[in-house]
């Protein structure tokens, strides 16, 4: 999309706010976070006015029950926008890029994107047996987006995958086989990575957890530091349990100019790129790679004419660490470079489906600090389902474009067909163990029958045991007709 120089949609006024309450009673719920943060995002743009003048407000679908939050932060603010809630499954960038290409196309000219959540409130509620409550906004958005499948098979289901973390772990495993890692030398490989993660977290005076940790503390699985799905910790899992709301606010650079904006402020969006492709885990014929990061990044850099070391700052996903370094991997960055602006889901936060928001917020305060600097910034939806990505700079570098590869991400994408487990040999293509409550409580496994993939599992001791000290991916099984599984004597 071709925009005229005055409808360059531009980034002017970023907010995030947190709350840490012991007493439930005393924290803001989810709407009001948000609402705090939009006002925080004015107030960063220099003008509370503009509030009332607001063309769409868009909100990503959190823990929360309410049917319209953008109605009832509009009706608040005393503005009468377009309102918009994109639900869990919808890429966070969907709506960035959405906020961006509605102001370059000429359809608005200032946009709020906000979104947030408060569940430590509600654990706190929850040990402390108290009530609780929410705002009803009974009537429904303008726009509802919502996914086009969903991001899960039964088949993996009924393996026992359930909770993110699992999916993630296998991937993980088949991503440490290619690598050529050891099961050791993988774990350390996480610690460290992570543990940087941490120092950056000490350093965002916005991060939910600005305690440092060492790479022997991410990787230790004992006390509050349990294992969640092998090798994964709780230390290398987002952290949902916070109170945290972020804010942007777009707008044209005719309205910006009119209101009399800090220029020093504005950041430019160049690209918002997106793949909507959907394949179930276990049916990607490479586990360990991410066609849609490669080419959604690309597609963003080479739009503006620019390569992934001409950014001064990265934001990689970070709900566990084989996104990470599955982007980085596709990205061909190495992980010894700074990966992250926030200190990464498990130590800046993670407040669900709003991540991004936030990251992108602080992402915006970096490149102002630098004066003349550029970001990328990743997006994920689902187990590694869908991948967008926004590219930023604090010069208007390029015309803004929206794209959606997912159809060229579809034709580069290999995929097999997924069946009930079958009595036989298989070879095992990715595994995990899951826990519960810190303790081992099932292996599971992706495996192929030729060119037919299935997921299975074992509650054998032994088994598990086996596949928390070795190489397992690559070994053949043998899987009974009830879906169990153990090592076939050629794996010895």
């Amino acid at each position: 999309m071709l925009t005229h120089a005055s409808q360059k949609p531009v980034l002017v006024g970023v907010g995030v706010v947190h709350q840490r309450h012991d007493d439930p009673r005393q924290a803001l719920e989810p709407i009001q976070l948000m609402l705090a943060a939009i006002r925080a995002a004015a107030k960063d743009a220099g003008n509370t006015e503009m509030l009332s003048r607001i063309d769409v407000i868009s909100v990503p679908r959190g823990m929360w029950s309410y049917s319209n939050p953008a109605g009832w932060l509009a009706e608040t603010l005393g503005a009468y926008p377009k309102t918009v809630l994109g639900e869990i499954g919808v890429l966070q960038q969907t709506l960035i890029g959405d906020a961006c290409n509605r102001i370059a196309g000429g359809e608005a000219e200032i946009v709020v994107v906000a979104g947030g959540e408060a569940k430590y409130r509600q654990l706190r509620a929850s040990i402390l047996g108290a009530e609780v409550d929410e705002l009803m906004t009974g009537d429904e958005p303008d726009e509802l987006l919502q996914p086009d499948a969903e991001l899960w098979s039964p088949i993996e289901a009924a393996a026992g995958l359930g909770m993110p973390v699992g999916y993630y772990a296998l991937m993980e495993s088949a991503l440490r086989a290619k690598l050529g890692e050891s099961v050791e030398g993988n774990q350390s490989i996480l610690a460290e990575l992570y543990a940087r993660f941490s120092a950056v977290a000490v350093r965002n005076e916005d991060a939910w957890d600005r305690q440092p940790y060492s790479a022997k503390d991410i990787m230790s699985g004992d006390g509050n530091n349990r294992m969640l799905a092998f090798p994964y910790t709780k230390r290398h899992n987002s952290q949902w349990n916070v109170d945290q709301a972020s804010a942007l606010i777009f707008c044209s650079e005719k309205v910006a100019q009119s209101l009399g904006l800090d220029q020093a402020k504005w950041v430019y969006p160049l690209a918002s790129t997106e793949s909507n492709h959907m394949v179930n885990t276990a049916q990607r014929a490479d586990i360990a790679a991410c066609p849609g990061a490669r080419i959604a990044a690309k597609a963003a850099l080479e739009h503006a004419g620019l390569g992934v070391d001409d950014m001064d700052f990265l934001e990689l996903y970070s709900c566990f660490p084989s996104a990470v370094r599955s982007f980085a991997h596709e990205l061909d960055v190495p992980l010894s470079r700074e990966l992250t602006v926030t200190g990464g889901m498990p130590f800046g936060g993670g407040p669900l489906n709003n991540f991004v928001l936030q990251a992108t917020a602080k992402l915006a305060q970096c490149i102002r600090a630098q004066g003349s600097g550029r970001g990328l910034i990743s997006s994920v939806s689902g187990m590694n389902t869908k991948q967008g990505f926004g590219l930023w700079s604090a010069k208007p570098e390029a015309e803004f474009q929206f794209v959606d590869v997912s159809k060229q991400v579809a034709s580069e994408s290999e995929e097999r067909v997924l069946i009930e487990p079958r009595p036989g040999e298989a070879l095992v293509r990715a595994i995990t163990v899951l826990f519960d409550r810190g303790e081992p409580q099932r292996a599971v496994a992706i495996v192929e029958y030729g060119d037919e993939r299935s997921v299975v599992s074992s509650d054998q001791p032994a088994v598990i045991e086996r596949v928390m000290s070795e190489e397992c991916v690559g070994r053949r099984i043998t899987v009974s007709s009830s879906g169990q599984f153990t090592f076939s004597a050629a794996a010895d």
